[in-house]
């Protein structure tokens, strides 16, 4: 009898053994089967590439391009992991840089983190709006027709409270690291914000001004800073141009007839005015036109 009970007692405890040995095998090829699933696939074994998310895009177009594209192993994994992270309708639109080394649960990290690849863009003092819409398709931002419409639309002046017909004068040089393709009016936006901080650090007092009021100094101070050549000519100017508008007079700055030659015809800067320029009926053109440009 207790011969029986130890044999079914040995008996039993070979069968948990067993049983014990076989789920810590499964558990085991469990884990290296998704750890080899996560690992990094071959598009990025070595080099790193941009992937764009299209705005509205769903997760199982996005998990398909990634498949396709060999940066991922499983497309049954990645829409696995998607479902037990909670992040199937997580993945943000936009530009992203995939490093050489990523796994797929880094992929998911970061489309559900929306951390996209940023641009450095850079704009010069002095700067038209021509040559900020030029600088922005060089670096991806916008195409320059986008920008140069933008930099009009008279529904985007009146949304950002610039008084004019454009961004001239609002449009902040400085350097900047948007998203691939963040788009002209994104850009526009981030420089006149720009702008407006660095106004009010510079000038307390112009929180005081009108949105007119600062129109004026900003459409002034753009002339005379197109004028001079030294910048020791700065005040002398501005106070010319300043006595010119308090009596009325025309402005005559040969610097807004090159505006419209640039800027407005789109041609070459000119390596001198002739007297022909100075004709020219634009109401940029302060040999026309008295008072500060529109």
């Amino acid at each position: 009898m207790n011969t029986t009970k130890k044999s079914k007692a040995a008996a039993f405890g070979a069968l948990f053994l067993f049983l014990l040995i076989l789920i810590a095998g499964a558990l085991v090829a469990v884990s290296v089967l998704m750890s080899r699933l996560d690992s990094t696939a071959s598009a990025l074994a070595s080099e790193s590439a941009l992937f764009k998310v299209a705005q509205g895009e769903s997760a199982s177009a996005i998990t398909r391009r990634l498949l396709e594209g060999g940066y991922i192993r499983s497309e049954l994994y990645f829409r696995l992991m998607l479902k037990a992270k909670g992040l199937e309708s997580a993945l943000k639109a936009g530009s992203y840089e995939f490093k050489a080394g990523l796994r797929t649960s880094d992929i998911i990290e970061l489309l559900a983190s929306g951390k996209q690849r940023l641009v450095r863009f850079s704009v010069a003092e002095g700067s038209g709006i021509r040559a900020v819409a030029e600088a922005a398709e060089r670096a991806g931002i916008a195409t320059e027709e986008a920008f140069l419409a933008a930099a009009y639309d008279a529904e985007l002046l009146r949304e950002l409270g610039v008084p004019g017909s454009s961004f001239l004068g609002y449009l902040y040089p400085d350097t900047y690291f948007l998203p691939d393709e963040a788009g002209a009016e994104a850009l526009i936006r981030l420089m006149v914000a720009t702008f407006r901080t660095k106004l009010a650090a510079l000038a307390p007092s112009s929180s005081s001004l009108s949105a007119e009021e600062v129109r004026r100094y900003v459409v002034l101070a753009s002339v005379v800073e197109r004028e001079y050549r030294i910048p020791e000519e700065a005040p002398l100017m501005a106070g010319v141009f300043w006595n010119r508008l308090r009596i009325g007079m025309a402005l005559q700055s040969c610097a807004t007839v090159v505006y419209v030659i640039t800027e407005r015809q789109g041609k070459p800067h000119p390596s001198r005015i002739f007297d022909r320029d100075l004709q020219i009926n634009d109401p940029f053109n302060t040999y026309q036109f008295p008072g500060l440009p529109p």
